[in-house]
């Protein structure tokens, strides 16, 4: 085994998460039983914007662009979004209050043992054939909200509404679509006014989506985030008096130039003995042949060798990489799963021709995948 140089940044899912801070959240909604590691302040008005792909590190590197954002940073401490650090596994922590290993949304592809065949369930794109209630199960934060009085509404696009990743992850409130940034505004201002207690949870995606095309080191990146800022200091006018605001974010991102992107379509002893390569580019399930476990996770640790954490299945769970795990949930994490340690990543040009050729990537264990902001205001 190569010894790597650098430690991973495990997740902290019991004190600093997205998980802990749904139920903070909750908990400081009112709603009995909930745990509120975060200590948030009592209120009966909470909005929880949140900005897909806006890393601590990347706000706090650009404070020229985002300064309404970058004010409130200052007192603040980022949280980790736990493993991998995807829209798909984050939402559904924030979505439940609990760890991946417990809800089971363990990353942007996983294989779909339930099957009985040899394919992966891609969370964004989804498989009809897959009930996401019975995949993801758990009670959701607006179920809870529901059964304590408090109100629960989305904010988001409207294609977004029905998805199978909206069902698994965020199903139980009522859905207000909007297209543009001044309709977030309006439309969870107008449902913030209406009966408290209300939970209202607002979703911006164009800044990942920026990310991924042309780099979050781009120009185009910034101008975005100059966008995103704007976006919550409306927010922050916009709200009625009495209400909180946390703005928070799924992942972090980085930038990975062509040199140090690894190509398993272009290796083949990555290969071979594998059945199934799920995750993505920065979070690798690999899911193998039957009794090949061992070679294939001793050739992709010769392979990669300090570019990545290469560990078996076994290895992930004990070291908390998802936090407690159900075993029925077992079957999804790959039985080798690799983790970049730096700017690089494991892709699959043929196979994934799209997500190949994305400029920002996210999901390892690095400080620049795992911290998210955590940024309150109280309103009035």
């Amino acid at each position: 085994m190569t010894t790597q140089t650098i430690e991973p940044t495990l997740p902290r899912y019991a004190d600093s998460s997205l998980g802990a801070l749904a139920t903070s959240i909750l908990a400081s909604l009112g709603v009995p039983e909930e745990p509120n590691p975060l200590s948030l302040e009592p209120s009966q008005r909470v909005c929880l914007l949140l900005i897909d792909g806006l890393g601590w590190e990347l706000l706090r590197a650009h404070p020229a662009a985002a300064p309404f954002l970058s004010e409130l940073a200052v007192t603040s401490t980022p949280l980790t979004a736990g493993f991998p650090a995807t829209t798909a596994t984050s939402l559904t922590s924030l979505g439940t209050g609990l760890s991946p290993g417990q809800h089971g949304m363990l990353g942007y592809q996983v294989a779909i043992p339930e099957a009985g065949s040899a394919r992966l369930l891609n969370a964004l794109r989804w498989d009809n054939s897959i009930d996401p209630v019975a995949w993801q199960p758990a009670p959701t934060i607006f179920d809870r909200a529901a059964r304590a009085g408090v109100r629960g509404m989305r904010i988001a696009p409207a294609q977004l509404r029905k998805t199978g990743l909206s069902t698994a992850a965020l199903r139980g409130a009522e859905y207000l679509g909007a297209e543009t940034l001044g309709a977030l505004v309006s439309r969870t201002a107008a449902a913030l006014s209406g009966d408290a207690p209300v939970l209202a949870v607002t979703y911006y995606g164009d800044l990942d989506g920026t990310g991924h095309d042309m780099g979050c080191t781009s120009d185009a990146w910034q101008y975005q985030l100059a966008h995103v800022d704007k976006l919550a200091e409306q927010l922050a006018s916009a709200l009625p008096h009495g209400s909180t605001l946390h703005v928070t974010a799924d992942h972090g991102m980085t930038d990975v130039p062509a040199a140090d992107r690894i190509d398993v379509d272009s290796i083949p002893q990555l290969r071979d003995g594998v059945a199934l390569l799920g995750g993505e580019a920065r979070a690798r399930h690999v899911y193998c042949e039957p009794g090949a476990a061992d070679d294939v996770l001793a050739t992709w640790r010769a392979v990669l060798g300090q570019r990545a954490w290469v560990v078996s299945r076994e290895q992930a769970v004990a070291d908390g990489w998802f936090g407690p795990v159900n075993d029925r949930f077992l079957p999804r994490i790959g039985d080798v799963v690799a983790a970049p340690c730096g700017p690089w990543a494991i892709i699959a040009s043929k196979a994934e021709p799209l997500e190949s050729s994305l400029i920002g990537l996210h999901g390892s264990l690095t400080q620049a995948d795992q911290f998210v902001p955590l940024l309150t205001l109280a309103i009035g």
